[in-house]
């Protein structure tokens, strides 16, 4: 048999592809299970948004005939809403698909991008798949006062050079949880060489509440080189259909679509998105709900002697003291899907994306049964 990994891009053989939450239908037929939860892959609790899901179904009709290429509804709305021209703005399936344009578009072999240690999985796998190198910041200690496992933005610049094409900065951060303020992070952009892309990956943005929390689309028309991506799939509740955006400025924005997948993003994901901007009801309800669930998981850990990374996201990363792979695989036996984060080198920490009142005291009921078994 040909052994095709002699025929590969360079660095694709080292790579490790990313790996999803488990599917509630896999655990269940594996285990013969039935009731179980999953708060593993940052999804909505509350389901999808009423008027994304409506304008989804009746957009069915039409599917026989390709999408719309251009999004140009959608893009139209998106624009009004954030002050932009529609010539400002990409669509991808979900914001990494726009990460990955921006990686293939400016990294090549012999440059390089630089992120922090515990960003995005998907950043290593876009850069070294573009053929580039990871340049890694370490991130701010475990022991820091104010944001332990943040990201350390003097560690990330003094790794830029000039074989540097692009910085990921994630605001909040995933898997941490942990945030940039408005002051460091523009003083941040303000120092970097203008010709260094920044991608601003918020795809949390619409959870927080912090009121230093930057508004990264407020500054695209004084740095020329930033990138703003967003999504639909977590508090709009679309993850299934996959649809995200990038805002730019438009000769940024021409560039990466050169690279774009034609009809990348669906009809059905174009009507949900385009109504689920007006579902403001809902968009409330979920960030209640998950201000309040962050408080319940954060009480529940203290009453178990836990710690965890302080988060404003839609999940929060607690260390349970012991293997958290072990752990994980004992809570799937409960019917409890979280996420094990030994890939972003948090071996003794799990993930768990914030549910309703009752997932997660269900949650935390199972994590003490194991943690005292």
């Amino acid at each position: 048999m040909t052994d095709f990994s002699n025929f590969t891009a360079p660095g694709i053989n080292n790579l490790h592809p990313y790996v999803p939450g488990k599917p509630i239908e896999e655990l269940e037929r594996e285990l013969g299970l039935s009731g179980t939860i999953k708060l593993a892959s940052n999804e909505n609790p509350l389901g999808p948004s009423p008027l994304g899901r409506k304008a989804a179904a009746e957009s069915i009709a039409g599917i026989n005939l390709y999408p719309d290429d251009s999004g140009y509804r959608l893009k139209a709305k998106l624009a009004a809403k954030y002050g932009l021209a529609p010539e400002q703005l990409v669509l991808g399936a979900g914001s990494s698909d726009v990460i990955d344009m921006v990686a293939r578009t400016f990294l090549s072999p012999g440059g390089n991008a630089v992120f922090s240690r515990y960003g995005f999985a998907m950043y290593p796998i876009y850069t070294t798949a573009a053929g580039a190198q990871c340049r890694v910041a370490d991130a701010l200690p475990a022991e820091h006062k104010d944001m332990p496992y943040g990201h350390d933005l003097e560690a990330m610049a003094a790794l830029v050079d000039e074989g540097t094409r692009v910085v990921f900065v994630a605001n909040p951060n995933n898997p941490t949880g942990t945030w940039l303020e408005a002051g460091v992070l523009r003083t941040f952009l303000q120092d970097l060489p203008e010709e260094v892309i920044v991608v601003l990956d918020e795809a949390y943005t619409e959870y927080v509440t912090e009121p230093d929390f930057p508004n990264g689309v407020a500054w695209l028309a004084e740095f020329p080189n930033l990138l703003v991506t967003r999504t639909f799939s977590k508090i709009y509740g679309l993850a299934g259909l996959r649809i995200g955006y990038g805002m730019a400025n438009a000769a940024l924005i021409d560039l990466i679509g050169r690279v774009r997948h034609p009809f990348n993003v669906n009809t059905p994901a174009l009507a949900a998105a385009e109504a689920a901007l007006d579902d403001e009801t809902f968009l409330q309800r979920s960030r209640n709900t998950n201000t309040a669930g962050l408080v319940q998981l954060a009480s529940g850990f203290s009453s178990m002697g836990l710690s965890w990374i302080p988060s404003i996201g839609n999940f929060i990363t607690v260390n349970v003291q012991r293997d958290g792979t072990q752990v994980y695989q004992q809570l799937l036996k409960k019917g409890v899907i979280v996420r094990p984060v030994a890939n972003y080198d948090l071996p003794e920490h799990v993930r768990v994306t914030v549910g309703t009142e009752m997932e997660n005291q269900r949650f935390l009921d199972a994590l003490q049964e194991v943690l005292e078994a």
